[in-house]
């Protein structure tokens, strides 16, 4: 079985998620988050966004890309400390 060695979390994006949705132009909720994510293909629910900015979930490229998108970031700055 595979082991996470990165402190145990599952992603480096969820801390950086979290941060860019509370500073989000108007704050956004996970809810709404996921809303935005479900407007542009990605099938993701307020959980799923509780768990990605948790470290709990593993986060796909597709994802990450939509996440960069809608936040209008490139990606570097949702996976750099």
């Amino acid at each position: 079985m595979f082991k996470n060695k990165n402190d145990g979390k599952n992603n480096i994006c969820g801390e950086n998620v979290r941060k860019l949705r509370l500073g989000y132009k108007t704050k956004l909720s996970q809810r709404a988050l996921a809303d935005k994510m479900q407007l542009i293909g990605i099938d993701v629910d307020k959980n799923a966004i509780q768990r990605i900015e948790a470290g709990k979930r593993f986060v796909t490229d597709i994802e990450l890309k939509a996440l960069a998108e809608i936040f209008e970031v490139g990606i570097e700055q949702l996976i750099c400390d």
